[in-house]
């Protein structure tokens, strides 16, 4: 897809969301809402449109990536979490590339055939529209487990849940979200 001069950043919302949500992790995110940092990465975006470079879709979710990567920095910096300076902002960009592939990898494991294949960047963005969806403790144990790597046992703990009820949330929220996914794919 080549991107165009009206492209529609806000199509790029969920996939923002579940990218702060991802960096920021439960205990910042009491104190700092991902809605007004994704908003404002949207309005950054708007704004610089003029000095974007890029024509793909690819390479335009990286440049939100960018500009979402200083928000959130910005937004540690504000509560304390972190000081700002080049290399934690380079940090953080790394922080939510790993986070972007391991959405990838979670798509590409979920594929079943070629002939069903979208793009990476479309699927993405369908799959945070999807997890979205789920209700907050079902989509906060997928994200923390799959897309953050955390082991049933860590998410029981984070969760402050038995791990035979994580497992459960995992199940509903999993089988949910393949509904959800297969609803928007026909």
């Amino acid at each position: 897809m080549d991107v165009g001069q009206g492209e529609d950043l806000g199509r790029f919302r969920e996939y923002l969301h579940l990218l702060a949500r991802l960096r920021l992790g439960p205990r910042l995110r009491t104190k700092v809402d991902s809605s007004d940092i994704v908003q404002e990465t949207l309005l950054d975006a708007h704004k610089g449109w003029a000095r974007y470079r890029g024509s793909t879709e690819g390479e335009l979710m990286a440049w939100l990536r960018q500009i979402l990567a200083h928000n959130l920095a910005d937004a540690a910096k504000a509560q304390k979490q972190a000081k700002r300076d080049v290399g934690r902002e380079r940090s953080l960009e790394a922080e939510i590339e790993q986070a972007s592939g391991r959405l990838g990898d979670f798509l590409a494991a979920r594929q079943s055939s070629p002939s069903r294949r979208l793009s990476r960047e479309e699927e993405a963005l369908k799959l945070a529209g999807a997890l979205a969806q789920l209700p907050m403790p079902q989509r906060d144990a997928v994200e923390l487990h799959h897309l953050q790597g955390l082991s049933l046992k860590e998410l029981a703990g984070h969760l402050e849940r038995s791990e035979a009820a994580v497992a459960a949330l995992l199940h509903r929220g999993l089988e949910r979200l393949r509904e959800l996914l297969e609803i928007r794919e026909t």
